[in-house]
């Protein structure tokens, strides 16, 4: 029995087929592969920025936001899902409530320092929007409802107010004209004095007016809420000024005064009930200056006090307890020594609050370990960001090089933190789940043209750009190659499709040899 000749289709398609492949010049494969190299370039350079600046991808984004619920996709709404999405919105409270940006305990003085700054480099350490906020808080900290019975205070409740640095000096010398106004003089020392003993001196001014108000005050908080508001306001700028003096002191190297003043300024801080005095967090400018003096007893005792668990944690706090603790062991730990006989107890502790430290802000390490070039601190931080980890290892490098080892003990250990911390960051170790809003916000508070901002965790990059990047380099290879060589890149070709559609032929015979020819012949003619 001999084999079924092919059919009339099968001819005609192989024909069809040659004659299109032979009919294809090398200009048209060069022309393809360039389009195709151009395309997949255009999208993934859009693929990029979109991921940079949103950190998703454009295409994973749109496949499941609308592809997935029209090819069948679970409904978010359903009532099967009203158990995550009430835990989704309780993390989002979570991170909202973390994402909270808060003062820099340890600021510098703008005229004096940050000024200074600009005049030599020609940059601006402060964004619009960090000094945007310190002048919403020096409208909470220092005026209040009644202003306009004071001309002085009237005259400064405009000043805050305004954008124009010069306008609001000027405004603050028209107060001083009136007559000794407190918050004239500290708007004259913060931006005008443009060294530090001159903003002492006008802090010095700014609290022998700041101490006469504020007893005339205290005798009349009692008489209606207008009084008791006045009061309020009297207090916040009695305390806003004991603490810059404070920090004079410090900066200009009287220590153990700074330390006294900061001492009085934490018990008046406990006495009064106004919530606004907690703004101030003046316990970790003392603790600044206990470890300038290493009055490290002193440090621990402050720190038994506020490292409480009821209590907001800080980068100061966290990494003032390690390195205490590593205190105790740094000046003889060798990574040798302890993989060999295992940890002992005290580094155990040590260690363990290397990782605590590092689980609550992963950015501070590389900038104490010098892995990261610091920049002058902003006046408003965002707890666990990078703004947090620049503003503390400003401060406090020169603490962990003064402790002998403390520095080696940080550099071999840190990177264990983040074999303990779950991955996706669904939860945390020690503390809540990382927030992922701090890039954000510190993209805010620190200036991107000359700082790259610290990013935790590390944005793998997604699938598409990863598969663009490939597709386009791949195409461009080929339109090179067949722009170069277009003889043997045609013959490749030819043999890629014919080797492409041999899967189709052999169905196609299989189905000739298995239909009657007359029945396929009638089928080919429709």
């Amino acid at each position: 029995m001999g084999e079924q000749a092919p059919g009339p289709a099968m001819f005609g398609t192989e024909s069809s087929l040659s004659m299109f492949l032979n009919t294809l010049t090398p200009k048209f494969y060069v022309a393809l592969t360039g389009t195709s190299s151009l395309i997949s370039g255009l999208i993934l350079i859009f693929e990029w920025w979109y991921f940079r600046k949103y950190g998703t991808s454009f295409i994973e984004q749109v496949s499941v936001s609308h592809l997935r619920p029209l090819l069948g996709g679970v409904d978010s709404s359903s009532p099967s899902n009203s158990n995550t999405s009430n835990g989704d919105a309780d993390s989002n409270r979570q991170s909202v409530s973390e994402c909270k940006v808060w003062r820099n305990p340890l600021n510098l003085f703008r005229g004096a320092e940050y000024n200074r700054y600009t005049w030599v480099t020609g940059r601006e350490p402060l964004t619009y929007y960090d000094m945007n906020l310190s002048a919403q808080d020096h409208q909470t900290f220092f005026t209040c409802d009644s202003d306009h019975l004071r001309p002085a205070d009237a005259i400064m409740q405009k000043a805050w107010r305004e954008r124009n640095p010069q306008a609001r000096i000027s405004a603050a010398h028209e107060a001083l004209e009136l007559e000794d106004c407190a918050t004239a003089y500290i708007l004259l020392a913060e931006e005008e004095a443009t060294t530090i003993m001159e903003a002492e001196r006008l802090f010095k001014q700014a609290l022998k007016a700041g101490e006469g108000c504020y007893r005339r005050s205290q005798q009349l908080q009692h008489h209606g809420t207008q009084y008791e508001a006045q009061h309020r306001r009297d207090t916040n700028v009695l305390v806003y000024i004991k603490r810059r003096l404070a920090m004079c002191s410090r900066k200009l190297g009287r220590t153990r005064e700074a330390v006294k003043m900061m001492r009085d300024l934490c018990v008046f801080q406990l006495m009064k009930e106004f919530p606004l005095l907690s703004m101030f967090n003046i316990h970790e400018n003392l603790l600044e200056s206990l470890l300038e003096l290493q009055n490290y007893a002193d440090v621990q005792a402050v720190l038994a006090k506020y490292d409480d668990i009821s209590l907001p944690k800080s980068a100061t706090i966290c990494y003032t307890a390690a390195l205490l603790k590593a205190r105790a062991v740094s000046d003889k730990f060798s990574p040798e020594a302890a993989s060999r006989r295992g940890l002992s107890t005290a580094e155990m502790n040590a260690v363990e609050a290397i990782h605590r430290a590092v689980e609550f802000n992963p950015h501070v390490p590389k900038y104490l370990l010098e892995m990261k070039s610091l920049i002058l601190p902003p006046e408003h931080i965002l707890k666990r960001g990078d703004s947090e980890a620049i503003a503390y290892a400003f401060f406090h490098l020169q603490h962990w090089k003064r402790v002998e080892g403390a520095l080696n003990l940080l550099h071999c250990t840190w990177e264990g933190t983040f074999r303990m911390i779950p991955y996706p960051l669904e939860k945390g170790h020690l503390f809540y789940p990382y927030p992922i809003c701090t890039e954000t916000a510190d993209r805010e508070l620190l200036p991107t043209v000359f700082h790259e901002v610290s990013v935790y965790p590390k944005k793998e990059l997604p699938f598409f750009i990863l598969f663009t990047a490939g597709l386009c380099s791949f195409t461009a290879m080929l339109a090179l190659l067949t722009h170069q060589f277009p003889e043997l890149m045609g013959v490749f070709a030819k043999a890629f499709l014919s080797t492409l559609f041999a899967p189709l032929n052999f169905i196609m015979e299989k189905v000739e040899s298995i239909l009657p020819s007359s029945l396929w012949h009638q089928l080919t003619r429709i």
